[in-house]
């Protein structure tokens, strides 16, 4: 089986849809409304990590670790 990689410039709600293992690393990063919020349609990774003042190298090394359990 390959490993799956999660990149910065990936849409939030895309990453949640397809590997659900995500959601709740997106909710103790940036927040229990992460799921719900109209902006993780499109917004990417990146750009919530940087409006929830959450490091992206962190944030980014526990979702491939979600997902590749």
């Amino acid at each position: 089986m390959s490993k799956i990689e999660i990149t910065d410039d990936m849409v939030i709600a895309t990453v949640m849809n397809k590997y659900p293992a995500t959601v709740k690393v997106f909710r103790k990063y940036l927040g229990k409304g992460c799921r719900d919020c109209p902006g993780s349609n499109n917004e990417d990774i990146a750009f919530g990590s940087m409006m929830h003042n959450v490091e992206l190298e962190t944030l980014i090394d526990a979702l491939n670790k979600a997902v590749n359990r």
